[in-house]
């Protein structure tokens, strides 16, 4: 039951975030006259992240992103046992957010099947290449990890965690945007990728490797600086996040 309980927070987190964050792109970021913008696209992600923090941290400690299960097992703050039951959770609740978005956004008139994925090269919004999209995944990623390892510490000002990695993860959108669409997450790419199919779909692949890299490299980045005994397992409930 309490692992079930996890990964049912995990789905609807990780529902939530994709809807939210690749919503806001796709219905309302170019809206006449009103739209919101790389701005506006950027906190919807940041406030996803940190609504569900206050919301199902304390369940399941919020990781909504197989690429901070992994650099939290890195850290030494998360058991490999529960990777799988996380990611599974994870991946369903972005695909099941993503074929919400396609029902919604293909009411619109405007509607040409695109739903935020993320790509590089002729597929970047800013046409970057392989390299750009790689070097960016693998070091933003790595950040968020070290800010959500840090600001979850023990050590740290209790109850502010979710801010921090809310606002860690806006600051990401707002540097990544033009070149990937920003991943730093499989799962959010796995969604729109596999409803738009195509070249979202052939170029997965990255937004797959990159930001497990990257999470992985940041989790022992925290673990080797932060010497001190720290908070325990995230997963298990706990006050700071």
């Amino acid at each position: 039951m309490k692992n079930m309980n996890r990964a049912i927070a995990e789905f609807l987190g990780t529902f939530w975030l994709v809807l939210g964050g690749c919503g806001s792109a796709v219905l309302a970021a170019a809206f006449p006259d009103v739209g919101i913008g790389l701005l506006g696209v950027s906190f919807a992600f940041g406030l996803t992240v940190l609504t569900m923090a206050y919301t199902i941290g304390h369940i399941s400690g919020c990781h909504l992103n197989p690429a901070v299960t992994v650099g939290l097992w890195a850290g030494g703050r998360f058991p490999a046992r529960d990777i799988p039951l996380y990611v599974a959770a994870q991946v369903v609740g972005a695909i099941a957010a993503a074929a919400t978005l396609h029902l919604i956004a293909s009411g619109g008139p405007d509607f040409a099947g695109g739903l935020a994925s993320n790509g590089y090269g002729a597929h970047s919004p800013g046409h970057y290449t392989l390299l750009s999209a790689l070097v960016t995944e693998v070091v933003l990623t790595a950040f968020f990890l070290i800010v959500i390892m840090g600001s979850t510490d023990g050590r740290a000002p209790a109850g502010f965690a979710p801010i921090a990695i809310g606002l860690c993860l806006t600051l990401i959108h707002l540097i990544s945007i033009p070149v990937t669409n920003t991943s730093v997450n499989p799962a959010r790419s796995t969604g729109p990728a596999l409803l738009e199919g195509g070249i979202a779909l052939q170029q997965l692949w990255l937004f797959w490797l990159a930001p497990l890299v990257g999470g992985g490299i940041g989790g022992i980045i925290y673990r080797a600086m932060a010497t001190e005994p720290s908070i325990p397992v995230i997963g298990e409930p706990i006050e700071s996040l």
